[in-house]
């Protein structure tokens, strides 16, 4: 155990640049000392000792504001950051190097016994105010955006955001795209607490797609007008119907039609 805690020290300079040395770590961050009382707990939860586990869990909970179940498993080197309204429920599993902000849920979606809470793999990071809901599994390396709410299962190195949770980011195919991904992470990097606004909306980058389709479908439309002009045909011109009640210009503002 105390192997253990002496890595969940030391994992936190790896990820928070404002530690600054072991002892302002162990005696100031309420998610290191959360962690701690967690393996306290977890202990006499696996022997038997379900009030004393309890008992230790909610003084946690009381001391930090972050409240994990003494049955939830939790590997090596985790951490919550700054940690206030983190909830980890019971039947909730957490690899190694994980690392999940405040406000953070991974909650169950049923009253029934049995597995009803999520799985994190190694070195998944999830972001402040995220919900992570029912017994499904989050993949080695993925993301969780801010305030993201997820229910289905994400793959290995994908990027989630929005509600309900959506892919945005990864593929995990080939070395090329492992590097295109790199690239990508340095150039806007991770943001813990909201999606950089160089990282792409899947709704807008759905109608950019479709706004591309159709630019390329009108140029073919044209010219295949005038090659048939060119043979000596007529065509009839037609007027497009109207988008709307009102225009929108470039500049973004509205202008009656």
């Amino acid at each position: 155990m105390f192997a253990r805690i002496r890595e969940d020290i030391n994992c936190v300079f790896e990820r928070d640049p404002a530690a600054r040395n072991s002892f302002e770590v162990l005696t100031t961050y309420p998610g290191v000392h959360a962690v701690i009382l967690h393996r306290v707990s977890n202990w006499y939860w696996r022997h038997g000792l379900k009030w004393p586990a309890r008992f230790t869990s909610a003084f946690a909970r009381w001391f930090t504001g972050i409240e994990i179940h003494p049955g939830a498993k939790i590997g090596r080197r985790f951490f919550i950051d700054h940690g206030m309204g983190v909830v980890i429920g019971e039947t909730a599993e957490i690899g190694d190097d994980v690392t999940i902000y405040h406000g953070v849920t991974l909650g169950g979606t049923t009253w029934q016994k049995g597995k009803r809470h999520p799985t994190l793999q190694n070195n998944v990071v999830v972001g402040a105010g995220a919900k992570v809901l029912g017994p499904i599994t989050i993949g080695v390396g993925a993301k969780i955006g801010s305030n993201a709410v997820v229910v289905k299962d994400v793959p290995d190195e994908m990027t989630v955001v929005g509600i309900p949770g959506r892919i945005v980011a990864g593929s995990g195919l080939d070395q090329e795209g492992l590097q295109r991904r790199k690239a990508f992470a340095e150039k806007i990097g991770f943001e813990a607490y909201g999606t950089s606004q160089d990282m792409p909306d899947p709704v807008a980058n759905a109608i950019d797609c479709l706004l591309d389709h159709i630019h390329v479908m009108d140029t073919q439309m044209e010219n295949m007008c005038q090659a048939i002009k060119q043979l000596g045909m007529e065509l009839p011109d037609m007027e497009l119907p109207s988008l709307g009640p009102c225009e929108i210009n470039i500049q973004g503002k509205e202008k009656k039609s």
